[in-house]
């Protein structure tokens, strides 16, 4: 874990570009596919312009949005977009300019903003203060407040597909209880195509949100200014609001597990994972119902289960083995780079459900044999003070998972370096003849409704 030491640049930045504004949003039509551009100003003459665009398919249908509602979500995406410019120089007031928030909503962004942003602080080693980390304001030629939607949804389910294991049991789970489901994506990648296509869907219907950031941003990170983590799941959250009332549709449904909710760094509220958390949940989809539109149904399908449950049911998806990817190092050249925490993790956590040779299959190798993982192995399993900042499990779910590899696997064979030199430490002393029942306990800090939750219980009591 590299933390860069720029608490001193923070406090000059600051200095610099003391005001951050939220100008505008642009909402055009090319055909029927939706265009939005939002224009960002910061304290010395800086301009961002970031854009996305939606091509209207055969469910979605963004021109079918009234005027008030479709302006209320896209003034709320762009008060998740603009915090990725507002970290360059982490401005100290941010003045909004195209609508106005009541205290309950300025105070909802700060919170977002501060929890949301636990990681950048951490890892530039900036300490802040919530009370005084940032201003939020109404500009005084600010329009009114926006109002609540009274659209009417149908009961169709709208599924973030990110091509990963969890998106993959949340798609197989839903895709024929008897409604529609629409995969949607945020810029398309081949393991999400992949996904997409063996789940059965026509690639014609998905709904595609292409993003695009401001190159201003990237000048400004080689010249100095700061860089880091910002909570892209709660833009996620808000952008799945846009395509679900698009396609007249009130169920969003997660893949986030309960594992997301443990803290990054121990005894603090850090977390990588923040707008995956529960914490999170609740409170957007409060914020949802008094802000936006009350008949929205956005909850995590997957929040009862632990990561342990969701590779037991992902293991049973063969299909998917070769097509899903979780790396984000090897992203662009869709592969795992097998060099990463971020793989590591899902070959531990897959380990227990698939034989040593099916995971060389998928992987590519026996990642169990890479020394050079060392670092990150401390770190999943404990050993080190610090977990990875990525999305992984909880450290009890990792030494379980290790466990039961052994025990299935490599009890009675030579075993790989990695797991020759886990049974040597205090983890192994501590987990091997642990009871645990990861695999067949339900969480009860959910929001699935109770229709779904049965299907997820039936499916896990099935198989695992």
């Amino acid at each position: 874990m590299q933390v860069q030491d720029n608490s001193i640049l923070f406090e000059k930045l600051r200095q610099k570009h003391p005001e951050f504004v939220y100008e505008n949003y642009f909402i055009n039509y090319k055909g029927n596919d939706l265009y939005v551009e939002y224009l960002f100003t910061m304290a010395g003459n800086i301009e961002f312009r970031p854009t996305f665009y939606i091509p209207a398919v055969k469910y979605f249908r963004p021109e079918d949005i009234p005027e008030p509602t479709l302006r209320n979500l896209i003034f709320h995406i762009g008060m998740v977009e603009l915090i990725s410019y507002w970290k360059t120089a982490c401005p100290p007031n941010v003045v909004i300019k195209p609508h106005k928030l009541n205290e309950s909503q300025i105070e909802w962004w700060k919170n977002m903003y501060y929890k949301g942003m636990g990681e950048f602080f951490f890892m530039n080693n900036i300490k802040v203060d919530y009370e005084d980390f940032l201003n939020i304001s109404n500009h005084k030629n600010g329009n009114d407040k926006l109002s609540l939607s009274d659209m009417s949804l149908s009961d169709g389910i709208i599924i973030p597909v990110g091509g990963g294991k969890d998106s993959v049991v949340t798609l197989e789970l839903l895709k024929n209880q008897g409604v529609y489901t629409l995969p949607m994506v945020v810029n398309h990648r081949h393991a999400t195509r992949q996904t997409i296509e063996c789940a059965g869907y026509d690639l014609s219907n998905v709904i595609e949100v292409k993003r695009k950031l401001d190159e201003k941003m990237l000048e400004l990170n080689s010249k100095g200014y700061l860089n880091g983590h910002t909570p892209f799941s709660a833009l996620l959250a808000f952008i799945s609001l846009l395509t679900a009332i698009g396609a007249k549709t009130k169920n969003i449904a997660l893949s986030n597990e309960s594992s997301a909710n443990e803290s990054t760094i121990p005894g603090t509220e850090i977390n990588h994972q923040y707008s995956k958390s529960y914490a999170f949940e609740k409170d957007f989809k409060d914020y949802v119902a008094n802000y936006i539109c009350h008949e929205i149904d956005y909850f995590s399908f997957l929040r009862p289960l632990n990561e342990l449950q969701i590779a037991g049911l992902f293991a049973g998806y063969e299909e998917y083995h070769k097509v899903f990817k979780s790396c984000n190092a090897g992203s662009k050249s869709d592969i795992w780079c097998c060099r990463c925490p971020k793989c590591l993790f899902v070959f531990i956590i897959i380990s227990p459900f698939l034989d040593p040779e099916r995971m060389i299959d998928v992987f590519g190798e026996n990642l169990f044999g890479n020394n050079e993982l060392k670092k990150y192995f401390d770190e999943l399993t404990g050993i080190s003070e610090f977990k990875p900042f990525e999305c992984v499990g909880t450290v009890d779910e990792v030494n379980i998972a290790l466990c039961m590899t052994i025990k299935k696997y490599y009890y009675d064979t030579e075993k790989p370096a990695l797991l020759k030199y886990y049974m040597e430490t205090s983890k192994y002393k501590d987990y091997c003849d642990y009871e645990h029942n990861l695999l067949n306990t339900f969480s009860v800090n959910h929001f699935v409704p109770e229709s779904f939750l049965r299907i997820l219980e039936r499916e896990v009591r099935g198989e695992l």
